[in-house]
């Protein structure tokens, strides 16, 4: 079942007053879609993946419109300024739009995606699961050296 976008739309919270424009940053992480979890999002921010205007934060840090998050996810970096705040999951195109990712980060991001895939492409291939044929030759060769 689709929800409507009115109900997406309600979720996001603009500067009225000081309390209102503030969410909780593995809050928004985990509704912007950068982690499956808020459990992974608090993680990641006590683990010193996140950074807040070029500070560690705790979990519990309200995030504001116009902060500027460094997200570390494995290889992959982001850099981005929050546009718009939410404290509801929503679809992924709802989430894309609550962020600005810089031109670096994206630059960045596809150099390494590249450097990925030409690595994936250099290594050996290997086509799942031998057939009987080649088993039978991987057990003559096994035997053959412990013999």
């Amino acid at each position: 079942m689709r929800l409507p976008p009115l109900l997406y739309a309600r979720t996001v919270r603009h500067d009225e007053s000081p309390t209102a424009g503030r969410v909780r940053i593995d809050k928004w992480l985990w509704a912007a879609r950068f982690f499956k979890t808020r459990a992974l999002a608090s993680e990641a921010v006590e683990g010193g993946k996140v950074h807040v205007n070029g500070d560690r934060v705790k979990a519990a840090r309200p995030l504001k419109p116009g902060d500027r998050l460094e997200i570390r996810r494995g290889p992959e970096e982001f850099e981005l300024v929050v546009v718009a705040l939410a404290d509801h999951r929503g679809p992924a195109a709802f989430a894309q739009t609550l962020y600005q990712e810089t031109e670096v980060s994206v630059a960045r991001r596809l150099a390494l995606a590249e450097q990925q895939r030409i690595a994936a492409a250099a290594g050996p291939r290997f086509g799942g699961r031998p057939d009987k044929k080649a088993r039978r030759e991987i057990t003559r060769f096994t035997r053959r050296r412990s013999g």
